[in-house]
This record gives structure tokens, C-alpha cells and sequence, in this order.
């Protein structure tokens, strides 16, 4: 009967955005030259989809053994077990204690004893019960909030699975673009360390100037300077790699990467964009957000309303130790009180303003974020659509540049050279080899970025080969509905 109401808002779950496409144009979301399966499933372990083994175990590593990763599990247990010790205030507290003492009555005194002696002891064990009626739905609200707070922290440990999967992908990818630039700054060293030998051969011959030599020489030393760079940034890209997997910069992974090691998904899911809003961590964890604000709003209300308590205690006490079973050392006491805020100078009401504005804050937020990820879906989807272009231009001027640079070296064979010519021919080729791997690198990255951008498919994962982590019950005066399961991957 006395928790028969909560005061304050219900929550409601936003309503997704009223849209059915990611993209303005008339094209809608289709990605040339890539088969993309509208409302297709994300799977759980999407990086398998690369068919890189390789890459699958530096995964499956990381997510056992990443600090960032162990960090957020530990932070959903701190709110679980906060949840739960705040679900405690629902019931009646219950405490137990037992005085002994001895004192003097002073002679002018009467004594309490029979026997009138002033030397005495007491002794009094008793039970206390006592229950804070939760009358307007305050302290459910609490736990409401409580519960929300840990669902947050679960979905935010969501993000952490999968921005990790994301960024050892996305390191693989790019240890594999750096390897790519360094085989095709060393191939075009040597080819140009042959067309020096030519050059030089010919200068011993009288065939042509010095200056000509000179400027192949410096062409071949200005290439050799690219690689000190490159070898420097691929060794930090295995630090990154140790670091992401949870090693040291010594324990240097097994697993090395060139842009050969994977290949791009057969068919790319692309979510509908009313199921976006249910799958994306960050956005989950942004409307649990909101809903444990709004029930601080109860709570604040609650808090302006008359607190009743209820207490109950019942003991025994007496003088002597074998006496405290005794029917006449029996004690206890019922009692009720209820007290209400009459002056404050507005503090509570002040303080119910300010729940309301921070979940004014909190919902802002999350429109923010939902924003925000249409627009990563949206920016992904242009980068895959740039990117077919891309591949296609690089792949082409490569081959423009193979055939001139084959063009130019036949004509320094026959002693026919213009040095112009040949500088421009090997920078072209150089730049064309280099912007090819670039591209196929961009596009393999924005695959990553497209399952990110996506949510991960943390929904489909298998609790039978995952360990599952629970979240705090749902209880039901809080109306905390838990939607999806939330598991937690190990390899």
C-alpha cells in the first residue's frame, strides 16, 4: 500500500530517425563495384570476413589480453555491483546488538536493585528493524537510475570491444600499406641503380655528359631518403600493434601484414537506418544515459514529498546474564514517524530543476550522438564509393607509368635518353605505384570503418562460445526494460 506510485517521468526510448536511406542522391547507399545487402546481419567476428588468419588470431589475442578492454569490464562490474547494493534500499534493514556494562549508583541514590546494592550490570541484546517507506517511488527511481548506469557502462564496454577490434584492423592494414610503399621504393631503386650503371657506362663512353649522370645519381639518393622514414613508421605500427594486443614493444607479434594478406568482403551489410539506433553502442550507451537521468527527476520530486519511516526493536535486558531469557526481561517498542521539508529556501525545489535540465542535457546528447552516427555511416559509404573510383585511376596510371618507364629504359639501352624524360618517368612511376597501394589500403580501411560505423554485431554473438556477462536484473518497479543481450568475447 505505501509503494503504490513513483513519482516523476516514465522513461520513453526515443523514436529513431524518420529516414530509409544514409545518402541524399538518387543513388541512395549503393557502393559501385561492392555488393551491399541491405538490412544484412553485421556478423559478431566481422574481421574474419578480410580471410585473413593472420589477423584473426592478433584479434582474438587483443580481446584477451588488452588493458583498455580489461579496464571497461572491470568498470561494468563496479555499476552492477552498485546497482544491486542500491537495489538493497527496497527492503527493511535489520540490525543486531548486544550491551554489556557494569556501573555504580551513587550511596545518596536509591538503587534499581532489589537487593539495593549501588554496584550493578546491565546487560541488553535487542533487534531493530527499521524500513524507509517508499512511498513516492523515490528510491525505485534510484535504482532505476542505478540500473541504467550499468547498462551504460555495459554498452560503453561494447564500444571498447569493438573499437579495438577496429584499430588492430586498421593497424594490420596499414603495417601492410607501409611494407607495400617500402617493396616499391626498393624496386624503383633498383631500377634506377640499373639505369645508372647504363648512364655511367655510357658517360665512360663519351656518349653523353656528366650533368647526366649527376642528376640520375641525385634521383636514386633523393628515392633511398623515402626509406629511413618508412622503415621508422612501420616499426612504430608493430609497437602499436604489441601495445593494442596487450604486449610489450620487445614481444614483437608473429603476424606480419602486406595489403596481399586480405581481401575485401564478397557482400557488405549496410543496417537500415531504424535498426541503427538499437545496434550502435555509443548510442545505447547515450539513451541509458538518458533514462538514469530522467530518474533523477522521481527522485528529486520524491525527495520534496513527506518521508515516512517505520521502526521496530525488541530485546531482552537485565542485571543478570542467565536472566535475559526470562519473560520479564522482555523490552521492545513499535514507532512511526513522517517527516516533511516545511522552509529550505528552495533547495530541493532548486534541486528538481536542476535533474530536469540535466536530463534536458542528457537527451541533447543523445540526439548528438545519433547525429553523429548517421553521419559516420553516411561519410563511410561516400569513402567506399571514392574509393572504387580510386582504385580503378590508380590501378590505371600504374600501368601507364610501368609502360612509359619500360618505354624509357629501352631508349637508354639504345643510347637514346633524354634525362627529363627519365626523371619523370621514374617519379611517375614511383608515384603511381605508391598511390595504388594507397588507395587499396583506404579502401580496406573503410570496409573496417563501414562494420565500426555499423555497430560491430555484438547482438549476434554466440553465448555459447562467448562468456556471457549479465547485467543487473531488471526489477520491476523501475520499468528498466534490457533490450539485446550483452556478451563479452574471449578467445
Amino acid at each position: 500500500m505505501l509503494s503504490g506510485c513513483a513519482v516523476g517521468p516514465d522513461f520513453m526510448p526515443p523514436a529513431p530517425p524518420d529516414t530509409v536511406k544514409y545518402l541524399s542522391d538518387r543513388a541512395g547507399d549503393r557502393v559501385p563495384g561492392h555488393s551491399i545487402v541491405r538490412a544484412g546481419e553485421v556478423p559478431p567476428q566481422w574481421w574474419e570476413l578480410f580471410r585473413s588468419p593472420a589477423l584473426n588470431r592478433l584479434v582474438e589475442h587483443g580481446i584477451v589480453h588488452n588493458a583498455d578492454l580489461a579496464a571497461a569490464e572491470a568498470a561494468v562490474r563496479v555499476a552492477q555491483a552498485n546497482a544491486l547494493a542500491q537495489r538493497g534500499a527496497l527492503f527493511p534493514s535489520v540490525m543486531g546488538n548486544f550491551e554489556s556494562s557494569r556501573q555504580q549508583v551513587p550511596v545518596d541514590l536509591q538503587s534499581p536493585l532489589e537487593s539495593n546494592a549501588h554496584l550493578l550490570s546491565l546487560h541488553t541484546g535487542q533487534v531493530t528493524v527499521s524500513y524507509l517507506a517508499d512511498v513516492w517511488g523515490g528510491t525505485r527511481r534510484l535504482v532505476e537510475s542505478a540500473n541504467s548506469q550499468a547498462r551504460m557502462r555495459a554498452f560503453q564496454r561494447e564500444g571498447v570491444y569493438l573499437t579495438l577490434a577496429s584499430n588492430i584492423a586498421l593497424a594490420a592494414i596499414e603495417e601492410g600499406r607501409l611494407r607495400g610503399h617500402i617493396a616499391a621504393t626498393r624496386r624503383v631503386l633498383g631500377l634506377q641503380g640499373e639505369v645508372l650503371r647504363l648512364l655511367r657506362r655510357q658517360q665512360e663512353q663519351g656518349q653523353i655528359a656528366q650533368t647526366d649522370v649527376a642528376a640520375q645519381e641525385t634521383a636514386v639518393a633523393q628515392t633511398r631518403l623515402l626509406l629511413p622514414d618508412l622503415e621508422k613508421k612501420l616499426a612504430q605500427q608493430r609497437h602499436l600493434l604489441s601495445f593494442l594486443t596487450g604486449r610489450l614493444p620487445s614481444d614483437d607479434p608473429k603476424e606480419t601484414f602486406d595489403l596481399g594478406s586480405f581481401r575485401m568482403p564478397r557482400r557488405l551489410p549496410l543496417t537500415l537506418p531504424a535498426d541503427l539506433v538499437r545496434q550502435r553502442p555509443d548510442i545505447q550507451a547515450a539513451e541509458a544515459d538518458f533514462q538514469s537521468d530522467n530518474a533523477k527527476i522521481g527522485v528529486a520530486i520524491a525527495n520534496r514529498l513527506p518521508q515516512i519511516t517505520l521502526t521496530a526493536s525488541s530485546g531482552a535486558a537485565s542485571a543478570q546474564f542467565a536472566q535475559l531469557a526470562t519473560p520479564g526481561a522482555w523490552l521492545g517498542i513499535v514507532a512511526g514517524s513522517a517527516a516533511q521539508t516545511i522552509f529550505d529556501a528552495g533547495t530541493l525545489e532548486n534541486r528538481q530543476r536542476a535533474a530536469e535540465a540535466e536530463a534536458d542535457q542528457s537527451l541533447a546528447q543523445y540526439r548528438s550522438v545519433v547525429l553523429a552516427a548517421f553521419q559516420n555511416v553516411a561519410d563511410v559509404l561516400r569513402a567506399l564509393q571514392a574509393g572504387t573510383r580510386a582504385i580503378s585511376a590508380a590501378t590505371g596510371a600504374e600501368r601507364s607509368a610501368t609502360e612509359s618507364i619500360t618505354l624509357v629504359r629501352k631508349q637508354v639501352d639504345q643510347g637514346q635518353i633524354s634525362v627529363p624524360l627519365l626523371l619523370a618517368a621514374q617519379e611517375a612511376y614511383l608515384e603511381t605505384s605508391l598511390a595504388r597501394l594507397d588507395a587499396q589500403a583506404a579502401q580496406l580501411a573503410n570496409t573496417v570503418a563501414l562494420f565500426q560505423a555499423l555497430g560491430g554485431g555484438w547482438w549476434n554473438r554466440d553465448d555459447r562460445k562467448q562468456a556471457a556477462i549479465k547485467v543487473v536484473p531488471k526489477v520491476k518497479e523501475a520499468g528498466l526494460a534490457l533490450r539485446g543481450r550483452l556478451g563479452f568475447a574471449t578467445a
